[in-house]
């Protein structure tokens, strides 16, 4: 009779582990929106906890077969040999549960790290519109218009490390059919405000260059002609104290 029971017990743990395999592993998953990834995620987390669980009650099959196989040897024999199916099957069940929990979680983290990376990249991008902005009106000094330049310069001085991870994140989730619409949708919207303010930041830096330029070489114009201008004063001023006659004086003095 407990030959009978163990044997049962044997039958019904397969049974389950058959289920477990149809109901974790074996269905098609498609993850269109975050809310599905996150389920699967949770999903998968109760599985493993869920298989890991029966181990107690394998462990329990195993000494009961081995008490029956000390008694009972004939008996216990056959079942020996329908528990190291068991336990091989159930062993497999372990290992391929816990690697689909494993990825689901990588991609949920890979899905969480993408978003961290175009939240910083977008505050990024906001802080070079307002710079590009403040551009716009600025006092004809060139104090005024060298901070600018200076501040623009800064701004673009942003390190490229954070779009390589964007490229890399999103174009890795994307082969694996994980969120691609909704990845896809996002990096089109950034990469397009990223061009586009790239673009008009440069413009407006060659710009504020070349026109910081034309203050410089006009400001070193006007210094030459002041210095000029105090020479040719100094110079009429000796003149004066000298008494030194009009027509005494060269031609471009006059």
């Amino acid at each position: 009779e407990k030959a009978v029971n163990l044997k049962k017990d044997l039958a019904e743990m397969q049974e389950w582990m058959t289920q477990a395999e149809e109901e974790y592993l074996e269905k098609d998953f498609e993850y269109k929106s975050p809310e599905e990834l996150e389920n699967a995620v949770e999903e998968m987390k109760r599985a493993k906890e869920d298989v890991l669980q029966k181990e107690v009650r394998v462990k329990i099959l195993k000494d009961n077969i081995k008490m029956l196989a000390a008694k009972v040897p004939s008996s216990g024999q056959e079942l020996a040999t329908e528990l190291n199916v068991v336990l091989e099957n159930y062993q497999l069940l372990c290992n391929r549960i816990r690697g689909k929990c494993h990825t689901l979680e990588e991609v949920w983290s890979c899905w969480i790290e993408l978003l961290q990376y175009l939240d910083l990249e977008t505050a990024w991008l906001n802080n070079l519109e307002e710079r590009v902005q403040m551009t716009g009106n600025l006092p004809d000094k060139m104090d005024a218009v060298n901070d600018a330049l200076e501040s623009l310069e800064s701004v673009l001085r942003h390190p490229a490390d954070n779009r390589t991870q964007i490229r890399e994140l999103g174009q890795t989730l994307i082969d694996g059919g994980i969120l691609d619409d909704i990845i896809s949708e996002k990096l089109e919207v950034f990469n397009a405000r990223y061009e586009e303010l790239s673009h008009l930041a440069v413009s407006r830096q060659i710009t504020l260059e070349q026109q910081l330029q034309t203050m410089r070489e006009t400001d070193h114009m006007l210094q030459v002609l002041q210095e000029s201008l105090g020479d040719l004063d100094r110079q009429l001023t000796s003149y004066l104290t000298d008494r030194i006659d009009a027509f005494q004086m060269p031609q471009e003095a006059q």
